[in-house]
């Protein structure tokens, strides 16, 4: 598998299957905020993120939300209306932030997951890291102006990829 390639596709984060990645061993999530978590340019979680959260907690999952957003209170307010640990300025796709939330969660790569919705910040993060990945699509059209220049590459990468519940958002 290339670092610019997700171990699973999945439209979107409350479509990730929780007994799904307990049943593959899987202790923590590794998840990313922005986009994933909360759409671009809100700071609103929609209410189907939230309960997927607190489903995946009761299930056993730990969970710490990674973020290369600099705006630490955003984060922070995020993730202490999930009730996880939060790393901001991630500075992702450098592994660091990664293998120091395993490190603070007590985890070891193979029983963590990364869900993210960017190929080169979150799936190369996640690689690098060596945890698995599971790219979703992004909640909203709306990016930074760096980021679309991502999207644009993102768009090759991902040109023959099926994101599993696509069909169910149409």
């Amino acid at each position: 598998m290339g670092f610019l390639q997700a171990t699973k596709y999945v439209a979107s984060l409350p479509q990730v299957n929780i007994d799904e990645l307990v049943c593959a061993d899987v202790h923590c999530v590794l998840l990313d905020r922005d986009n994933t978590c909360v759409p671009q340019g809100t700071k609103q979680v929609p209410p189907e993120v939230k309960s997927w959260v607190e489903r995946a907690k009761h299930a056993g999952l730990r969970i710490c939300l990674i973020s290369n957003n600099f705006f630490s209170t955003d984060v922070a307010q995020t993730a202490d209306e999930f009730g996880v640990l939060k790393i901001d300025h991630a500075m992702k796709p450098a592994p660091f932030a990664l293998w120091r939330a395993l490190r603070r969660m007590g985890v070891s790569r193979d029983k963590a997951v990364l869900i993210g919705d960017q190929v080169f910040t979150d799936v190369l993060a996640g690689n690098l890291a060596g945890v698995s990945t599971i790219l979703v699509r992004p909640q909203s059209v709306t990016d930074l102006f760096y980021t679309k220049l991502f999207r644009i590459a993102e768009h090759r990468v991902l040109n023959n990829v099926t994101f599993e519940g696509d069909e169910l958002q149409q």
